[in-house]
C-alpha cells in the first residue's frame, strides 16, 4: 500500500489538462499499487495561502517566542510539510502559466522549503531530507515546449527544487498542444501512453 499525495493547482477547474493527466496517473498508480490511499491538494478550491510578511515572521520566529496568531499562522505550513513526509508517491500537476507555474504552486513549495525540516546546510552544501519518495509532474501547455524549451521555466525548476528538498526521483510527463487544434484532440491519450510506458 502506498501513500499518494496528488497536488492540484491549475485555475481551471474540471477542464484542466493537467488535473486530466494528474487523475489518470493516480489512478495508475492505484491499480500498480492496490489499497493505496490519495490525499488530494487543491491549492486554488482550498484558497491555499501566499507568503505574507507576517506569515514570514511567524515561519522565522522560535517556536517558543510565536504568539498565539503566528502559531495559528504557521499551522498551514506544518499541515503542509506533514503531508508531503507522509506520502511515498507526489503526483504534482503543473500547468505552464506565462512560461512558469501557477503562483499557487509556488506559494506550496514556498511553505515546504524550510531550513532544518526538509533540507539542511553542511559543509558539503545543502541537503535535502525529503528522501525515499517518487514524484510524477503532470505538466500541462498550451505549447509544444518540448521541442522549444527556452520558454518553459516549468519542467527544470521544480526538478531542481524537488531535488534540493531531498527528491532526486522524478518523472515528467507532459500533455502539450492543447491550444493547437490539430494537437489538441490527441494530447492527453499521447501523455497517458508516455506514463504507461514509464510505469511498464
Amino acid at each position: 500500500m502506498k501513500k499518494i499525495l496528488h497536488v492540484i493547482s491549475s485555475l481551471n477547474g474540471q477542464n484542466s489538462y493537467s488535473l486530466a493527466l494528474g487523475n489518470k496517473i493516480v489512478q495508475q498508480l492505484k491499480e500498480s499499487y492496490p489499497e493505496s490511499t490519495v490525499v488530494e491538494k487543491k491549492l486554488v478550491a482550498e484558497d491555499f495561502p501566499h507568503l505574507t510578511e507576517d506569515r514570514w515572521q511567524a515561519i522565522i520566529t522560535p517556536e517558543e517566542n510565536r504568539t498565539a496568531a503566528q502559531k495559528e499562522n504557521i499551522a498551514i505550513q506544518e499541515e503542509a510539510i506533514k503531508e508531503l513526509f507522509d506520502a511515498d508517491l507526489l503526483v504534482v500537476g503543473a500547468p505552464l502559466y506565462n512560461f512558469g507555474i501557477p503562483s499557487q504552486l509556488k506559494a506550496w513549495i514556498d511553505h515546504l522549503a524550510k531550513a532544518g525540516e526538509t533540507f539542511k546546510y553542511t559543509e558539503e552544501g545543502p541537503q535535502g531530507l525529503v528522501t525515499g519518495k517518487k514524484v510524477y509532474i503532470a505538466m500541462s501547455s498550451g505549447g509544444v515546449y518540448s521541442e522549444n524549451p527556452g520558454y518553459d521555466f516549468v519542467s527544470e525548476y521544480l526538478i531542481k527544487v524537488f531535488g534540493f528538498l531531498g527528491m532526486t526521483d522524478v518523472e515528467l510527463i507532459r500533455v502539450e498542444g492543447v491550444a493547437i487544434p490539430e494537437l489538441r484532440e490527441d494530447a492527453l491519450a499521447k501523455a497517458e501512453k508516455e506514463f504507461a510506458a514509464i510505469l511498464a
